[in-house]
């Protein structure tokens, strides 16, 4: 064999590791073929095993391939898929189903990836950035579009809305509307610039990547819009298309998102926020809690219940946009004649900062019949719609964690060849090398599994989930190294490693938790698909 298939043969053992253990945990918690969710609680840790095991198989995969894409490329692939390796045969110690990754391949392979001199070597190689992305010609014009815009517009506002905690700047928003950031998701008839294809996401995710690497901020402001808009082109009527799309494509309405409650976090089906039916609308009664960009947002995309029997769970559920005005600052309040009252406060945080996340309140807040997405035939249809939504706002997420880490990587390696330390570079130091090494590899599998469920024509839910739930929790220990190879220094508020570090540690926790997209969205589906098998 060759290095490289090898490489490839032990990516198959950890792959049929992944199909023996679903296997397993089937037998376990199927009844009658399906999944049955009392049964996977009592294997939550096999199930959360299980799932992390399938998001590095699935990367492992992905940069296999951007292995085979040049000279660098291989290096990378090589320590990346060690790395990978490495921590598929820890999950599984002592279980099993860990038999495919014995064969003596597998070892091999890791071995080879992480040799010294290997990491070394390529640690040296590398510049400022993690490695070539390959990006379709259309689409790498969009990166340097939106890599210009950001230099000009985003940085120079980063470490000041963070440190003061102030709200995004409004020649932010104006630039980034005049850009055309806020439709890429939105077809054309609409006012946005999708074009129907393969690849319909990939654009989304890389302009996303790089506003993220100036500021977690500026990626973020795409990520609400996108919830929205994928909910509404699935459930809504065209009124409401042509009402709110075209205004959300040119930046006239921003979007806010409302769905989680002061005691129901993940567990959305036991939301408690009430919609009741009066008159010719409905009034609004409840709390919201993490609804990031409330105040400034004209359009709040709020999940409540419009039947009260309970046992109904997700299915008395309904999704409703709630028009208001935009509001400055950390609170608001607004009053209706009729003595509806709509208030919000900012929750301080230790980062992601800029947006402000809200605890929105409803008081007998009335909104028109028109205001429940799909109008009558949206009723019980918002739990739904919301998933839909989530799992576009997921795959975005991976993007953005993307851009705090290759914001990372680049801060480091930076900082790594100016510092002198016993009268040599940083750089020039073995350990140096081989920590920069470690972090781009795991960068560009990371980048390579986001891409890889961009660029598919029907990227499903737990593909998204795999991408968020692998890159989020990478983009923790890469700011993590970020900051060490700074030393003291990347404790200091004065370098912006800090501030990756506190953002990039929100991300495995919003747009559902790592915990949740391992229990109830891909381990799930994982042994939904291997009861289907037999």
């Amino acid at each position: 064999m060759t290095p490289w298939s090898e490489g490839r043969f032990a990516v198959e053992c950890l792959e049929r590791a992944v199909a023996a253990t679903a296997s397993v945990l089937a037998d376990r918690t199927t009844r009658d073929g399906r999944p049955a969710r009392e049964l996977l609680d009592r294997h939550q840790e096999a199930a959360y095993v299980l799932a992390f095991l399938a998001a590095e198989a699935a990367a492992a995969s992905a940069v296999a391939d951007y292995g085979a894409l040049g000279e660098m490329e291989h290096l990378l692939a090589r320590v990346a898929v060690a790395e990978l390796l490495r921590s598929a045969r820890m999950r599984l110690d002592g279980r099993d189903t860990r038999g495919p990754l014995e064969d003596e391949v597998v070892a091999d392979v890791i071995r080879d990836g992480s040799d010294p001199e290997l990491l070394e070597d390529l640690g040296g190689r590398l510049g400022d950035g993690s490695g070539p992305r390959h990006l379709p010609d259309d689409v790498a014009l969009l990166a340097a579009t939106f890599g210009r815009f950001a230099d000009e517009q985003v940085t120079p506002h980063a470490e000041a809305v963070h440190r003061e905690d102030r709200d995004v700047p409004e020649e932010l928003i104006s630039a980034m509307a005049a850009l055309g950031a806020f439709g890429m998701s939105i077809p054309p008839q609409y006012g946005g610039f999708l074009e129907p294809g393969a690849a319909a996401s990939l654009p989304m995710v890389v302009a996303t990547e790089e506003l993220s690497k100036r500021s977690l901020m500026a990626g973020s402001l795409l990520t609400r819009p996108e919830i929205l808009v994928t909910s509404l082109l699935e459930g809504g009527t065209e009124d409401q298309k042509q009402r709110w799309l075209p205004a959300i494509a040119s930046g006239e309405r921003m979007v806010a998102v409302a769905v989680t409650e002061p005691d129901f976090g993940s567990d959305v089906a036991g939301l408690t926020t009430a919609a009741e039916r009066r008159g010719d609308g409905f009034v609004i009664n409840g709390s919201k809690m993490w609804a990031t960009f409330a105040g400034r947002a004209e359009l709040l995309m709020l999940l409540a219940r419009t039947d009260p029997e309970r046992s109904l769970g997700a299915g008395g559920l309904s999704l409703f946009v709630v028009e208001k005005p935009a509001l400055a600052g950390h609170s608001f309040a607004l009053d209706q004649p009729g003595g509806g009252r709509l208030t919000g406060r900012a929750i301080d945080t230790i980062g992601y900062r800029g947006l402000h996340s809200f605890e929105v309140t409803f008081e007998d807040w009335a909104v028109p019949a028109d205001a429940l997405i799909g109008d009558a035939s949206g009723l019980g249809r918002g739990f739904a719609l919301q998933m839909r939504g989530f799992g576009a706002g997921r795959l975005q997420t991976a993007a953005r964690a993307l851009g705090v880490m290759e914001a990372a990587f680049s801060e480091a390696a930076g900082y790594t060849r100016e510092r002198v330390v016993f009268g040599r570079s940083l750089h020039d130091f073995q350990l140096t090398r081989t920590v920069l090494a470690r972090m781009a590899a795991r960068i560009q599998a990371c980048r390579a599994l986001t891409y890889r469920a961009a660029g598919a024509q029907s990227a499903g839910a737990m593909e998204a989930a795999m991408a968020k739930a692998l890159t989020a929790r990478a983009a923790e220990q890469i700011t993590r190294d970020a900051m060490q190879l700074h030393g003291g220094y990347g404790y200091a508020e004065e370098y912006p490693v800090s501030r990756l570090f506190v953002d990039a540690r929100v991300l495995s926790i919003f747009e559902g938790t790592e915990e949740i997209l391992a229990l109830r969205v891909i381990a799930r589906a994982l042994v939904g698909a291997a009861a289907a098998a037999r």
